[in-house]
Formats: C-alpha cells, sequence, structure tokens
C-alpha cells in the first residue's frame, strides 16, 4: 500500500531510542524528511546519517530539553514547515504515590505532560496558517488501565488522552488531523526499567523482572517498529477521516487478555 508520504516533513520528538528510532526509520523508509529531536545529541546525529545514507531522505538532528520553554520554542521555529509531528518523548518513572515526590512528578510532567501540549500548541498554530497537519501523540496504556504503582504516568497518560480527544475533535475545521496511540508493554529500555522497579517493589530483586512478560501476548512485548508502522499510517491520507480517537495497541491485554 503507498501511503503516499513521500517528500512530507516528519517531527519526530523523543528520537534518538525505542519507539521514536523505530518511528523515524519507518518514515524515512516512506520517503519522509525527518527532523529528530531528543537530548542526547550524538545519537541523534549517527541516527540522521544512517537514515540519509539509507534512504536518501534529508534528516536533521535538534538536541533539545522538552522540559525548557525556550527548547520548546527553538524546537518549533526550526521545523515550522513540518507536515507531522510525533510527540513521542517522555520518561515517567514507576511508583507509588509515596515513592513520587512532588519535585519527581514535575519533572516528569514537565517532559511527558507539557512537552507534548507546549510543542503541540506552537506547531498546531503554524498548520493552522499553513492549512494542514497531523499531530501524533504517542501515549500509553497507562492512561485507560490505571495502575496504582505507575501513578505518576497513569495520571499524565490521562491527561493526554483527554487533551487529544478534545484538540481532535475539532481539528478537522483547520484541516489537521490529532490522534493517540496507547502502546501496551513495548520492548524498550524505559519498558525494563519500569519492570525493574516493579520487580523491585514487588519481590525485592529486581533481576525478576522477566517474570512479568511470560504471561504477555504471543510471550513478549510489542516491538518498537509495530507501533511505528501504526504511525506512518495514522499521518498518511489513507487515514484522512480519523480525528480525536485514542489507538491502543496492547495484544488485547485491556480487552481482557489472560
Amino acid at each position: 500500500m503507498d501511503l503516499h508520504l513521500s517528500g512530507k516533513r516528519v517531527l519526530i520528538t523523543g528520537a534518538s531510542k525505542g519507539i521514536g528510532a523505530a518511528a523515524a526509520e519507518a518514515f524515512a523508509e516512506e520517503g519522509c524528511h525527518l527532523r529528530l529531536a531528543a537530548r542526547s545529541g550524538d545519537q541523534l546525529k549517527a541516527l540522521a546519517e544512517r537514515l540519509r545514507a539509507k534512504h536518501q531522505i534529508d534528516a536533521a538532528a535538534h538536541a533539545v530539553d522538552l522540559r525548557k520553554p525556550e527548547d520548546v520554542a527553538r524546537l518549533a521555529q526550526d521545523a515550522e514547515d513540518i507536515d507531522i509531528l510525533v510527540n513521542n518523548a517522555g520518561d515517567i518513572p514507576g511508583g507509588a504515590l509515596d515513592k513520587i515526590d512532588e519535585a519527581t512528578w514535575r519533572h516528569a510532567w514537565d517532559l511527558k505532560v507539557f512537552g507534548f501540549i507546549n510543542l503541540a500548541r506552537l506547531v498546531y498554530a503554524r498548520m493552522k496558517a499553513r492549512g494542514t497537519g497531523v499531530i501524533i501523540n504517542d501515549i500509553g496504556v497507562g492512561g485507560e488501565k490505571f495502575d496504582a504503582n505507575y501513578i505518576c504516568g497513569s495520571a499524565g497518560n490521562a491527561a493526554l488522552m483527554a487533551f487529544t480527544r478534545a484538540l481532535g475533535s475539532k481539528s478537522l475545521t483547520d484541516n489537521i488531523r490529532v490522534v493517540g496511540i496507547n502502546p501496551g508493554p513495548v520492548g524498550t529500555d524505559r519498558h525494563v526499567t519500569l519492570l525493574k522497579t516493579r520487580a523491585k517493589h514487588q519481590f525485592g530483586d529486581e533481576s525478576r523482572y522477566k517474570e512479568f512478560q511470560k504471561g504477555l501476548p504471543l510471550g513478549r512485548p510489542a516491538h518498537p517498529r509495530e507501533i511505528a508502522d501504526l504511525m506512518t499510517f495514522l499521518a498518511s491520507d489513507r487515514s484522512s477521516y480519523t480525528s480525536g480517537v485514542i489507538f491502543t495497541v496492547d495484544g488485547g491485554i485491556s480487552a481482557g487478555w489472560g
């Protein structure tokens, strides 16, 4: 299926690894030109160079901290011509209410919640002026499957789900689509970190984290590319009537798996 994405300009945050890096690869394969943003400049530059050489597309690296308003503003200015924004950056820690103090909570939300919202605000205005655009928010199933031991993430993701639905409910009047994806367990470094935190809390031994994967659908977490491929479809004109909705990709866990 031709997604008609060749030549489109895409900004991906949190692009240095995990789902973000997989999204960069997927969009590059479709012939998109990329702007890759994250804090780790060296990793971004290496990824951009590899994708330029492999797919003959333009790829720029932007080392930014989306917790900082000045970095958000600079990134939005540098990427003012983008057609597609993929909000993906985030590192909300696991832990119960008594384990996540106010400073930790605010630090996490400044990136995952306000980082998404603040960048979307600036990008949306530019897309509206041009009369076209797509915003994809990579959120997380914690926003619909609440977990007291991931309370900061569950609350933040639920807020981003509401933001996505609210913004996307009217955005087609501006010829802009806003959609969200709620991945369940995905085989990333962050997934392992969260499971180790849970294993330490439950078993007193973080090395037992793999025990939590045994009962997953297909006996494994999702591959990052399985999320990235959905992003490319949702960003394309093949999905032109899709806005204000969240797609859950968790192998059936939220539907009653196990």
